[in-house]
This record gives structure tokens, C-alpha cells and sequence, in this order.
């Protein structure tokens, strides 16, 4: 065995290594997702059928795996409610609160007759005044002071009010007398806060308010002769002020006791012994066997549930193997490496978690909502979510496979609902169609719409299928089939660029936002490279017209054209379309160092698009829009100069490096860039000229090997070729020359007699005819670069 054979074994065997890990990582994530998707679905995953209605009929036979105690919860609510009522209102009882609001009363009129008002001065009167209102702690108006003044001179009146509103303050005192009664009507506590203790209140008809403690001063003072009008205003004024309320409500505490009482009361259950029968196969379901079912699944039993977990893991993971193996046997473009795999993984673990956690809400909104069954909230899960991601980032046949595997998973789920089963699987399909080439945001909401319109027809016919009659349930479904497709519009919208920074993906999202002509790359081309940057916007028209012909993908093959040949501003000189006129830099090379500078722009051309972040996509055209293809002119310009006793000149020297193009819109951008570049050596574009040079330089790209790994067929290069002449006949046309006055006629020509007396040696003639010559053989040049020969 030789060394080079030895070597070649041992990479062999490498690779081989290589690919057994790759199989292990597969099926460790297969494990892992089938693992996740049992502890998704097992807890309270619906493997008992819910019957949500009474008078449906029952699939199967359902036994009571074990005792079970079933809660009632009308009767428990109405006991709960019960309790809840049954607590009374807490009122907290201060009594110094009035002894000190008459205290304070007291030490101000005290303060007003030890004084005689008028014999004080002004200066002595705001003295008296700062210190009455600082004993009664407030501030007090020149009526109010005016009427204690009085009032404090007329002793024996003052005496008996004094007495009067001692005894006022000696009664409870509340806020709102009828707020009071309201909750007398159910019962009072009063705490005293003075010993926190607490008692019913006994006397009730000795609980006033405010209010009324102030008319009854007011009704005191009216008989009294010495009490004038205003004076006995202005002191029940003052005591509306100083009064306040010794009883008062405490909410808090009240509506604290009051929950307690409720959490106190236990659930009203009753009873389910094991094996007893709940439902028989073929009858209709009552109202208390949908309690005793909701309790089976909710409880259920944890050997059975056990079993049905592994039985659900292990279909889980041959469902997968046998879905993989037949989608990369059977399937053309379903080519999946590990990043997407794991994409595919999390899509479906999301949109389980997804609806699992919208079944919670569903279930929990059916006691909020009873009117409307928790069933019919179902159709509002936005079920079409993963094969709409799924059509976007990767491709039609992949988002086919994960929509068939993700409707019988979720059918489980659902507890072994076919119905649900059809219903996800058709909003899918139709989710994943409407955005398959989603080349503005709005096209996300355009198949929401379409997903809400196959629900209003959908809906109806699941609803007959399943033997229910038209009702108001049906009207909810419909709605929320409608409110569904939006909302499956609006995840998939955030979603999206969550996707693209994860798993760097080139989705036509983001190729929206790679068309911006300002994105720095393109300017940066348009500063270096000016030739090559018109060259690629005349590229990416002809590429995007072709693509539309044969049903590639349009915007991917005008923005990789955009992007293309952005390895040329690293050096720009070196190419024909930049150097306007200038030296050619080629002329001073060697054939293979000018070889060298053109398959650096490929290479210079991968870098930048990986430092720019143009995605996988754009960064594989860039490396196959030349293929392997031969530097013909470079090429033999180097044989006419080798030397017959050295070594002849390797062909594989003068080709790009490759690969060849592996997809149509890559295909599209090798055959485009090769007629754009010659379409301007064509020194008389006629049509007819333009249809000979696209099918010549078509067929050579053809002969030479470099379509042979793309899927482009016979049909679709007829079809190119005719997008290339069009968009090309409508840059190459020809303009009508307008006629020019008789006077502008008359100018030119006393101008050219002029010029020509001027100078009498020169030869415009032949100099055209050298310049005609010289377009020509710059032009055949040109051609010959291209591989033209």
C-alpha cells in the first residue's frame, strides 16, 4: 500500500467518524424532542376526551381507573358564597376621638372669655386669634371668630351648649348614617381600639352622624334669645369642623375575614369508586358524568399514565425516524443539515408549549365565560404558526413534512380529536402556501386573511361532521377561526427576526432589508466599483424577469445579484468595467497572476458578505456564480506564450474554483452576468444581434459543464434566454432623431466652415474609422474574456 493510498483511507475513514457522529446527533435530538413533546402532552394531556356539552355521545368505553372524589363546583360556590355573606362589617369604636374634639372646644371658648374682645387692640385681637386657633387646631374665619366671641360672652348659653354637645359626643358618631344602616342590615361588629375587643353592636338606634349631631346643636341654639342668626351659623360651622367620626368602617380588615370565610369552605365532592362505569360507548353524556370525566382526566392514574408516557415516547420517536427516512429518500429538496434539524425541533416544542399553555387559558376562561365552551376557544389557537415559519426560513416540501407530523402529534394532544387533527392540518397547508414568497410584511397578513376565510368555511362543515346542530357555539367558532388567522399573522411577524438572529437564517424578510441600496456593502461598491456596481442593478433586473419565468425566487436572485461581484472593490482597476478608458493594469501581468487577481474577487467576495452579514444564501451564490469556468482569454494568451520544453499549461490553473451552481437563482446569476458583460461588446445591439449573442453564451455556459448541478431544465434556459433579450431590447433600443430648426442647422454649418479653414490637415474621416476598428477589436477583446470565442 502506498502513502498517498494510506492518506486517502484515512480520510475516508475520518469522514466516516465524521458522519457516525452527525447520525448520533440526529437521533439524540430525536430523543430529546420526542422526550419533551411526552412531558408536554402526558400532564393533563387530554387522553380522556372532554365533553364540553351535554347530549354528546361518547366514543369508548371510560372506566374509573381507581377511587376518585369529584368536585361539585356550583354547590361548592353557592356554600362559599354563603360563608362569605355571613360575615358581618367591622366598625372601629375610638372614644377619644370626640372627648378630644370637645376638649379642644372647650380650651378655645376658654380662651374667648377670659378676654372682654373689645377692649383688646388690633395687636392683642391677633394674639387671642393665633392662639385659639392653635387650642382648637384650625384655622378659623372672621364670621366663625366673630360668632365664639358671642357666644363666650354670653356664659350661661355657652354652659348649656357645652353640656349639650357633651352629650351629642357621648353617642357613636359615623360617617354616612345610611351606608351604616345598609350594613346593619347584615350584621355589625365594633372593635373598641382602646382593648381590641370586639362585640355585636347592641343599640343601634344610639349610633348618629355628623349630620345629624349638628342639627341637633343647631335645633339648641335656635330658641335662645341671646343667640343671634349668624352667631349660631358660625358656631355650628366651627363644630362642623372640629367633629369628627369615632365610629368608622374598616374595608379592609372586613373584605380580609370575609375571604378567609370563603377559602375556609372545603369543595363539595362526591363520590367515584374504581371500576365504576362513567360513560358507555354510543350513549349521550349527562352533566354529572362531565364532572366525573373532567376529574378522571384531571386526577387520572399514575401507572396509567406511566404507560401511556412511554407509548407516547416510543411512537413519538419512530413517528420521526420514519417521516426522516422517507423525506430524505423520497423527497428532492428536503436536504436538511443539523442547524435546521434543530429549528424543526424547537418550532414544534414551541408551538406545543404554544397550545398547551392556550388549553389553560381556555379551561380557565370556561368558568369566567360560561356561555361559550372552552371547546370553541380551540379554533382560536393559532395552529398554522410552525408551517408558516417553517415556509418562510426553509422551503415548501420541509414545511409539508412538519405540518403532517406536527397535526398527529397535536391530534394526541387534543385527545385522539381527529377533527382537530383536519382543522390544524388544512390551516397549514393554507398558512404555508400564502407565504411562499413573502416579499413585503403585509404578504404575512394577506394569508392570515386567507387562513380566516378557510375557517369560516371549515368550521361549519367540522361542526356538522361532528353531529352538532347550528347554534351560538358555532358563531363563536367562527369568529375566533377568524381572529385565528390574524393571530397566527401576528406571531409569525415577531417571530421572524428572532429566527433570522438565532439561527442566521436569509429568509425573503431579510432580503427586503438587503435590497436597500444604501446598505454599506452596496456603497461601498458604488464608491470603489462604479462600473460593477451598475453592472450588478442591470443583473439583478434581467435575473429578477428570468426568475419570475420559471418560478424561482425572484427577490432572492435580484438581491444576490445586487451582492455578487462586491468582491471587486477590493480591487477595482483590474476589471474593464471600472478603468474608463484608462491603461489596462492586465497588459503588464502575467496570464496566471491575472488569473489569480479574477478568482480573488470570488473569494474577497465571500469574505465581505460574511463580514456584512448577508446570510448563507447570498454568501453560497457569491462563491458559484462563476462556477468552475474556464478564463479563456487569460488562458490562451498564456499557451501562445509557453515554451514547447517546459511543462504545458494546466487548464485547471485558469477556472474559477467553484462549486458550480447548486440552485436555480445561482444558475440564473452566472448565465445573467455572462450576457451583460458581452451585451456591451455588441457595437450594433439590433435584436436580432442581442438573441444571438444570449443563446451563444447560454449554450457555451452549458456545454462547458456548469449547469450540470443545478435544477435548471431545457424549457427553463428557453425561457431565460427570452427574459435576457427582452430586458436587454429594452436598453439596447434605439431612439429617434428629432429635427433640428433651420436656424440651429445654419449655425453648424458656418461652424464646420469655420473649423475646417482652421485646420485644413485634419482627417475626421479616417480617424472614425480607426476609432470603429479600435471599438471592434476592444470589443472582440471583451469577448474572449467571457469564454467567447
Amino acid at each position: 500500500m502506498t502513502k498517498g493510498d494510506r492518506s486517502e483511507n484515512g480520510n475516508s475513514s475520518f469522514w466516516q467518524r465524521f458522519a457516525l457522529e452527525k447520525r448520533q446527533q440526529r437521533l439524540l435530538l430525536m430523543v430529546l424532542l420526542a422526550l419533551l413533546v411526552t412531558v408536554i402532552t402526558v400532564p393533563k394531556g387530554g387522553f380522556v376526551p372532554d365533553y364540553y356539552a351535554p347530549g354528546d355521545i361518547a366514543s369508548r368505553d371510560i372506566k374509573a381507573p381507581k377511587d376518585l372524589l369529584v368536585p361539585d363546583p356550583p354547590l361548592t360556590e353557592k356554600k362559599r358564597q354563603r360563608a362569605q355573606d355571613a360575615v358581618p362589617a367591622l366598625y372601629d369604636f375610638d372614644s377619644r376621638t370626640a372627648q378630644e374634639s370637645g376638649e379642644r372646644f372647650q380650651k378655645g371658648m376658654l380662651l374667648l372669655s377670659e378676654r372682654v374682645w373689645r377692649d383688646l387692640n388690633e395687636e392683642e385681637r391677633q394674639l387671642l386669634r393665633q392662639q385659639v386657633t392653635a387650642q382648637t387646631g384650625m384655622a378659623l374665619s372672621e364670621g366663625e371668630l366673630t360668632a365664639l366671641v358671642a357666644l363666650a360672652s354670653a356664659p350661661e348659653t355657652l354652659a348649656g351648649l357645652q353640656v349639650e354637645l357633651k352629650g351629642g359626643l357621648s353617642r357613636r358618631i359615623v360617617g354616612n348614617l345610611m351606608l351604616f344602616q345598609a350594613d346593619l342590615e347584615k350584621g355589625v361588629v365594633v372593635r373598641n381600639l382602646a382593648d381590641q375587643s370586639e362585640a355585636p353592636l347592641v343599640k343601634p338606634e344610639n349610633v348618629t352622624d355628623v349630620p345629624a349631631l349638628l342639627a341637633r346643636i343647631g335645633d339648641y341654639l335656635i330658641p335662645l334669645k341671646d343667640v343671634a342668626t349668624p352667631t349660631r351659623k358660625g358656631v355650628v360651622a366651627v363644630l362642623g369642623k372640629l367633629l369628627r367620626p369615632n365610629l368608622t368602617f374598616n374595608g379592609n380588615e372586613t373584605e380580609a375575614r370575609r375571604q378567609l370565610a370563603r377559602e375556609s369552605v372545603k369543595p363539595v365532592l362526591f363520590q367515584v369508586k374504581k371500576g365504576e362505569m362513567i360513560v358507555r360507548e354510543g350513549e349521550r353524556v349527562s352533566e354529572e358524568q362531565i364532572k366525573k370525566l373532567r376529574a378522571l382526566r384531571d386526577v387520572g392514574s399514575d401507572i396509567s399514565t406511566f404507560r401511556v408516557a412511554a407509548g407516547l415516547f416510543l411512537t413519538t420517536i419512530l413517528l420521526l425516524l420514519v417521516v426522516q427516512r422517507f423525506a430524505v429518500r423520497n423527497i428532492r429538496k428536503y436536504h436538511l443539515d443539523n442547524r435546521d434539524l434543530l429549528f424543526l425541533a424547537l418550532a414544534v416544542l414551541g408551538q406545543f408549549f404554544l397550545i398547551k399553555v392556550a388549553i389553560f387559558v381556555a379551561n380557565a376562561l370556561e368558568s369566567a365565560l360560561p356561555y361559550v365552551d372552552s371547546a370553541s376557544y380551540y379554533y382560536l389557537f393559532p395552529f398554522a404558526v410552525g408551517a408558516m415559519l417553517v415556509r418562510i426560513v426553509l422551503n415548501a416540501e420541509v414545511a409539508l413534512v412538519y405540518t403532517l407530523l406536527v397535526s398527529l402529534l397535536l391530534g394526541i394532544l387534543f385527545g385522539n380529536n381527529l377533527l382537530i387533527v383536519l382543522f390544524l392540518f388544512a390551516d397549514s397547508l393554507t398558512g404555508a402556501h400564502w407565504v411562499r414568497h413573502c416579499n413585503e410584511r403585509a404578504t404575512l397578513y394577506r394569508a392570515g386573511l386567507r387562513i380566516a376565510l378557510l375557517n369560516l368555511l371549515l368550521i361549519p362543515c367540522i361542526h356538522l361532521l361532528a353531529g352538532h346542530l347550528f347554534d351560538w357555539q358555532l358563531l363563536y367558532k367562527m369568529a375566533f377561526g377568524v381572529g385565528s388567522g390574524f393571530l397566527c399573522a401576528v406571531i409569525v411577524t415577531g417571530t421572524i427576526p428572532l429566527v433570522e438572529s438565532l439561527f442566521k437564517y436569509t429568509t425573503d424578510i431579510k432580503l427586503l432589508e438587503l435590497a436597500n441600496m444604501n446598505t454599506p456593502a452596496l456603497r461601498e461598491l458604488m464608491i470603489q466599483a462604479p462600473g460593477t456596481y451598475h453592472h450588478s442593478i442591470v443583473v439583478g433586473n434581467m435575473v429578477e424577469a428570468a426568475a419570475e419565468n420559471i418560478n424561482a425566487n425572484p427577490l432572492l436572485a435580484r438581491v444576490a445579484a445586487y451582492y455578487h461581484d462586491i468582491g471587486k472593490a477590493k480591487k477595482p482597476l483590474y476589471f474593464i468595467e471600472n478603468t474608463k478608458g484608462l491603461e489596462n493594469r492586465h497588459d503588464k501581468l502575467t496570464p496566471s497572476m491575472s488569473a489569480l487577481i479574477l478568482m480573488a474577487h470570488v473569494k474577497d467576495g465571500v469574505e465581505m458578505a460574511k463580514e456584512n452579514k448577508l446570510g448563507q444564501k447570498l454568501v453560497d451564490i457569491i462563491r458559484q456564480h462563476h462556477g468552475t469556468a474556464l478564463m479563456k482569454f487569460f488562458y490562451e494568451k498564456a499557451k501562445s506564450k509557453e515554451d514547447p520544453g517546459v511543462h504545458s499549461v494546466d487548464e485547471r490553473a485558469y477556472r474559477y474554483p467553484g462549486p458550480k451552481p447548486q440552485t436555480r437563482e445561482a444558475a440564473l446569476i452566472m448565465l445573467a452576468d455572462a450576457v451583460e458583460a458581452a451585451s456591451r461588446t455588441l457595437t450594433d445591439p439590433t435584436p436580432a444581434r442581442i438573441q444571438g449573442m444570449v443563446q451563444k453564451i447560454i449554450n457555451n455556459i452549458f456545454i462547458d459543464g456548469q449547469l450540470d448541478e443545478c435544477e435548471l431544465t431545457l424549457k427553463d434556459l428557453h425561457n431565460i434566454a427570452k427574459s435576457f433579450n427582452r430586458v436587454l431590447a429594452g436598453i439596447f433600443h434605439h431612439r429617434v432623431d428629432y429635427p433640428e430648426p433651420a436656424y440651429r442647422d445654419r449655425e453648424k454649418e458656418a461652424a464646420a466652415k469655420r473649423k475646417q479653414s482652421e485646420d485644413i490637415h485634419r482627417e475626421p474621416a479616417k480617424e472614425t474609422k480607426d476609432r470603429e476598428t479600435s471599438d471592434a477589436e476592444g470589443g472582440a477583446e471583451d469577448l474572449k474574456r467571457l469564454g467567447i470565442s
